[in-house]
């Protein structure tokens, strides 16, 4: 619950580096993702591992009907905050662990037979069970994001299907998507069916899983509203979930830095108050290049720096960039989309600041919902 948050009335008044999530722009997609819902008659959770900005759950419990959770923590900040379904996967469970998971939940999804096998007396009559099945179709292009890739840990392959343990499970859940359109869903949903479904008639529900860019401009809406309506008209009695991620908190938001230092090495060097490393990880990681306002390209605008944030790390880079006018001291730079799965992943290494977060909820009214300091980067190192 939001308690003694600070406002602000104008973009200069924002600590730095702040993450800032425009309501307007989350509202937005949540009405798209309850119209989905809606038409196609299926579920849609939110999936905390890309967007658990707690302080806009009272908005989002009016559209969504629960969470997805990956672990305890999840689990518990989705009863405590949201409220709704909770269903909850992990690729294995912790024997200290499950009793707390299990009165925490309405589905609880395995990865595995062997985990069946080993809670299924704890669990069996108090939850809806689950197991994640990979269909092994592999459309993900980055491995590291691919959860059907080759020797990959998620989700049973149909090699290893246990039948003998089915008379447990309600439900099956699959994912094999990564910020992907309807196509690449309709084929692996065509490989999900191929491997399981003649156990269809035994089971409640089938989640889907994520990856589903159902916000992004260019997604198929339309498309996927009849792909769902056509899988409930061949299963009827199933119910249908989606725990897309990054469709919740897509172009939401941004975060913004503040220019330190400008200097020179053969080239012009930015060093902001923020971090690819700390603040952006993916932007090493998968990697992508982020967005910034009004920028262009090295070279395409008349001055192009190296942008870079202020830890050790001599790779904390984050890109290359040009602007109409020349960066100074005390500059302002806005890194577009940092809302889904950007805040989720941040670090205090170094001992750098976490950014603060800030609710936009219209022009003249910032809420700055957390500030971060010294005692967040103590507490978690003893």
């Amino acid at each position: 619950m939001k308690t003694n948050n600070l406002t602000v009335d104008s973009f200069e008044k924002l600590p730095s580096p702040s993450y800032v999530c425009e309501e307007k722009l989350l509202e937005k997609n949540l009405i798209l993702l309850k119209r989905i819902q809606d038409e196609a008659d299926v579920s849609i959770l939110l999936a905390l591992k890309g967007f658990a900005l707690w302080s806009t759950f009272d908005l989002c419990k009016k559209y969504l009907k629960g969470c997805c959770a990956s672990g305890l923590h999840e689990a518990i900040l989705a009863k405590e905050e949201f409220g709704g379904e909770v269903h909850t996967y992990s690729a294995a469970f912790k024997d200290d662990e499950i009793d707390e998971i299990i009165s925490l939940s309405n589905h609880l999804v395995f990865n595995s037979f062997n985990q069946v096998k080993r809670f299924k007396d704890k669990a069996y009559g108090k939850v809806s069970l689950g197991i994640r099945l990979n269909p092994e179709y592999s459309s993900v292009e980055v491995d590291l994001y691919n959860p059907c890739a080759p020797f990959s840990r998620m989700g049973t392959t149909k090699a290893n299907f246990d039948e003998s343990q089915l008379e447990f499970l309600d439900g099956f859940h699959f994912h094999a998507l990564c910020e992907q359109n309807v196509d690449a869903l309709e084929g692996a949903l065509a490989a999900f069916e191929k491997n399981f479904s003649q156990y269809f008639d035994k089971l409640k529900w089938v989640n889907f899983g994520g990856g589903h860019h159902i916000t992004r401009a260019d997604y198929d809406v339309e498309g996927l509203i009849k792909l769902l309506k056509d899988f409930k008209a061949r299963y009827p009695h199933l119910k249908v979930y989606l725990e897309p991620g990054e469709a919740i908190g897509w172009q939401t938001g941004y975060l913004v830095g503040t220019v330190l230092d400008v200097i020179n090495n053969g080239m012009d060097l930015v060093i902001l108050d923020t971090s690819a490393e700390a603040h952006m990880p993916d932007t090493l990681a998968m990697p992508y290049r982020a967005m910034i306002r009004n920028s262009g390209v090295a070279g395409e605008k008349k001055h192009t720096y190296r942008l870079g944030g202020n830890t050790c790390l001599a790779g904390d880079i984050i890109g290359d960039y040009s602007f109409d006018k020349p960066l100074e001291v005390g500059d302002k730079v806005i890194f577009e989309d940092m809302i889904h799965y950007t805040m989720v992943k941040t670090t205090t290494f170094n001992g750098i600041k976490l950014p603060s977060i800030v609710i936009k909820h219209n022009e003249e009214y910032y809420e700055i919902v957390k500030n971060f300091g010294y005692n967040d980067y103590k507490m978690r190192l003893s």
